[in-house]
């Protein structure tokens, strides 16, 4: 019963939000204040409602209640209380209830935190936002009801996927949501401007906290998606440039321009035809991954099962919202001249060069990701665009990137001084060639790869620390420490986000290039050298699990004769759907990660065993939260969150 009622505010709220589209966008263009006002609490209303269908989907999975279809494909007794609650996101049907929710949370959370904003600007906001909610309520109610039973219920559910029974995929889908559905309060902005007329610094200073918050939920779930595919699928990688990876990776990328390019119309009321574009393109990239995922149009381990139904209602959608925008972008192509002008060597120049190398990256993912169905569809070839195009293809712009990053920070606003900026990171640039040196040196026989990383990494790194030092001013040691500390949250949070990208590239950079890997087949009791280390196959028991047996193996690890490591890796069947993972074993250290899966038993009664040695490999993720946390930083800081106050009224001459 329960159920029923959550199906029945399902639908209570799509009518809330088809009211919510349309009387605050009349009463916007009418004038009517009263019309405007309905807006908010139709927001809150809509936030109460879906929530509450969320709970009692959530409810149904917690008790097992089999008569609910999509608790009795992704769910059975036997699994964890974690993984039971996960269950609800991990299918298609309740992800999009979660993403509907979020999609909620953040238009509510405009009404509530929106009080600084022009009303008819926060109605059209509000308007634009609950009319991509009426299109998910469509999609979900009509194509994908998550609140569908069965006439017959089963004793016993199908289980969740395996591969989604771990701590960091319980967390992994919620964090990226928060990322992709926070990039629609960028869009609603820029279409209510849009609408509105007007574009100019106190826009840019509103769109950029939504902006912030989306772009580190989207860091935050891209890296815990990233750490779950190094240590739960056992080939040992953190990246494949899978298509689903490619789908959260290219809003980032284009979340992480809108960032900067919001900075110069803040600053110079410059970019802003560009900086409106990458508004919606962010939110078009993160409809475009939800088509990916969801159509079936292109395979991928992370990818929903679904009917090609579903995925034209979303390329529906999308084509809806992303060409009625680009549309209206066109349409008001004449509010959209810039004012300020600014030097070629400057600050703005340097973050119109940031713009440029962020957004042909994502454009190069794009084209990689899609080109297959491209390909398949228009030449009738079947393709696969594998990790070494997008190696040869994403990283010069990365490079290029990375390079500029310490100057464009040193460079002033409007008209810069290129050889003082220079003079500034003299120490960053010796420390960067000398430490790449050392690495060069050390290595034997291996790519240049290592060296570039080192460099590259210590070069963002060191320039993130002197740009903090060049804003404590002049003085003593003392006295520009002191200075330091009191400077804004935001300039912290910009300089720890700059060093974690510094600090992230030196982990890609260092796995990739001096990873040491050995894969044999051993005998119970083998002891075989790895890369400085020895280990040993001590034993392999078979167990059983809560909802699964697994083979374990026993390893040692020895360092000079001495055991430094017992690692115990598995391969495990889950008996509702007898379906296999690999549980690698890890040794996580500061400077190198030990990494141990055993395979299938052999016909000479040995074990497939495959080992690695990773060094610097949780630098990656380390600097991927560094990033996140000096998001955190800056989103706190007064001066951003609370963004613009209201707009200066136009001054009335005396008659």
């Amino acid at each position: 019963m329960v159920t029923e009622f959550g199906h029945f505010a399902l639908i209570l709220a799509f009518g809330v939000a088809l009211v919510q589209m349309i009387l605050p966008m009349v009463g916007a263009q009418k004038g009517w204040r009263g019309w405007m006002a309905v807006a908010e609490p139709a927001a809150t209303t809509q936030l109460i409602l879906v929530g509450f269908s969320f709970l009692t989907l959530t409810w149904a999975f917690i008790t097992s209640d089999f008569s609910v279809r999509l608790v009795a494909i992704n769910s059975n007794t036997a699994i964890p209380m974690l993984y039971k609650i996960a269950g609800v996101w991990g299918n298609h049907e309740g992800s999009m209830l979660l993403w509907l929710l979020i999609l909620c949370l953040f238009g509510a959370s405009a009404a509530w935190f929106g009080g600084n904003l022009p009303a008819p600007l926060r109605a059209r906001v509000l308007s634009v936002q609950a009319a991509i909610s009426v299109a998910f309520y469509g999609f979900i109610l009509f194509t994908s009801n998550p609140f569908w039973r069965l006439a017959v219920p089963p004793f016993e559910g199908r289980d969740l996927n395996p591969l989604l029974q771990d701590p960091g995929l319980a967390f992994h889908p919620p964090f990226l949501y928060l990322g992709y559905v926070g990039l629609s309060m960028a869009f609603s902005f820029a279409v209510a401007a849009l609408i509105e007329g007007r574009v100019d610094a106190a826009w840019a200073r509103w769109v950029r906290p939504w902006t912030l918050a989306a772009w580190i939920f989207l860091t935050i779930g891209i890296a815990l998606g990233s750490w779950w595919a190094y240590y739960e699928l056992g080939w040992g990688g953190f990246w494949f440039w899978d298509p689903v990876e490619n789908a959260s990776f290219m809003p980032w990328l284009i979340a992480g321009a809108l960032l900067h390019s919001a900075i110069v119309v803040e600053k110079r009321e410059a970019l802003k035809s560009w900086t409106v574009l990458l508004a919606i393109l962010a939110f078009g990239f993160s409809l475009l991954g939800t088509f990916i995922v969801r159509s079936g149009v292109i395979t991928s381990v992370h990818a929903f099962a679904s009917d090609p139904t579903r995925g034209v209602f979303i390329l529906g959608i999308l084509t809806v919202f992303i060409g009625g925008a680009l549309t209206l972008y066109a349409a008001r192509a004449n509010v959209l001249e810039a004012k300020g002008l600014f030097s070629t060597v400057s600050r703005e120049s340097a973050l119109v060069l940031n713009n440029i190398l962020l957004a042909v990256s994502a454009f190069v993912v794009f084209i990689g990701t899609i080109w297959p169905l491209v390909s398949e569809l228009a030449f009738g070839r079947v393709l696969s665009v594998g990790p070494p195009f997008f190696d040869a293809a994403f990283t010069p712009f990365m490079v290029g990137l990375a390079v500029i990053l310490p100057f464009g920070a040193m460079l002033a606003w409007k008209r810069g001084d290129l050889r003082r900026g220079i003079r500034g990171l003299w120490g960053a640039l010796v420390l960067a060639v000398a430490l790449a040196a050392l690495a060069f040196t050390l290595q034997t026989g291996r790519s240049v790869l290592g060296p570039v990383g080192v460099a590259l990494g210590v070069w963002v790194v060191a320039g993130a620390l002197l740009d903090l030092w060049a804003r404590s001013g002049r003085g003593a040691v003392t006295t520009r420490l002191a200075r330091i500390t009191r400077l804004p949250r935001a300039d912290w949070g910009k300089a720890l986000s700059h060093a974690g990208l510094g600090v992230t590239i030196f982990g890609v950079a260092a796995v990739t290039a001096w990873t040491i890997e050995d894969i044999r087949t051993a005998q119970i009791g083998d002891r075989f050298p790895v890369g400085g280390y020895e280990v040993q196959l001590q034993a392999v028991n078979t167990l059983e699990g809560p909802n699964y047996r697994t083979t374990m193996a026993d390893m040692a690890v020895f360092k000079d004769g001495k055991q430094v490591a017992f690692l115990q890796p598995e391969k495990r069947v889950y008996n509702a759907s007898a379906m296999p993972t690999t549980e690698a074993a890890i040794q996580n250290g500061l400077f190198r990660d030990l990494y141990l899966v055993i395979g299938d038993p052999q016909s000479d009664g040995g074990w497939a065993v495959r080992t690695y040695v990773k060094p610097f490999a949780n630098w990656i993720w380390g600097g991927a939260m560094m990033m996140a946390i000096g998001g955190m930083l800056s989103l706190s800081d007064r001066r951003l969150r609370v963004a613009a106050g209201a707009r200066r009224p136009v001054a009335v001459p005396a008659e």
